[in-house]
């Protein structure tokens, strides 16, 4: 996918390639410390193991390069599991609650707390958000977005906000063709 494209961007444009080279790059691991992230991940672990949800799954947190992606679910879940927790957080408001318990705690990290997908939100420093791969972006005049959480709070609002787009909401693949 590096090579079909002029850019990729990936973890929020903190990976950024043009013409199948990489340009750019931020590590959570440097911005943070080893001592904040095991806390943050000590404590985001322990919240989950005591979470009373239908199932658990496995995978629950992936450590990335920009960002911190948590499913309280697990990862590891099949699609139909994927589904069914989907309408259990939009009923039960699973990831909402453990957001704001997350956002208190570690208030002091300037952390943003970005729900997206079905089963996850990302966890990353403030303004790492999707519109950090704008600044690799200065010769276009013209940003189209396309996202499915653009509501605030979901992982697609900064960048569908920015002045420098023009949002679309969308709801799949099928969608945005």
């Amino acid at each position: 996918v590096i090579t079909d494209y002029d850019y990729v961007f990936s973890e929020n444009g903190l990976v950024a390639h043009k013409d199948g080279k990489l340009i750019g790059t931020q590590s959570l691991k440097t911005y943070l410390g080893d001592d904040q992230l095991k806390e943050f991940i000590n404590f985001t672990l322990h919240y989950i193991a005591d979470l009373d949800i239908p199932i658990k799954r496995g995978t629950f947190i992936e450590f990335r390069s920009g960002m911190i992606n948590v499913s309280p679910i697990g990862r590891n879940c099949s699609q139909e599991e994927r589904d069914d927790f989907e309408k259990y957080d939009k009923a039960h408001n699973v990831r909402p609650k453990m957001v704001s318990v997350l956002r208190e705690k570690f208030a002091h990290l300037n952390l943003t707390f970005s729900i997206g997908g079905q089963i996850s939100f990302d966890v990353f420093p403030q303004g790492w958000d999707k519109t950090y791969c704008l600044r690799y972006l200065e010769e276009f005049k013209e940003i189209h977005f396309f996202g499915d959480k653009t509501y605030k709070g979901g992982n697609d609002h900064e960048i569908f906000e920015s002045e420098r787009t023009v949002g679309h909401t969308v709801t799949s693949p099928n969608d945005t063709v």
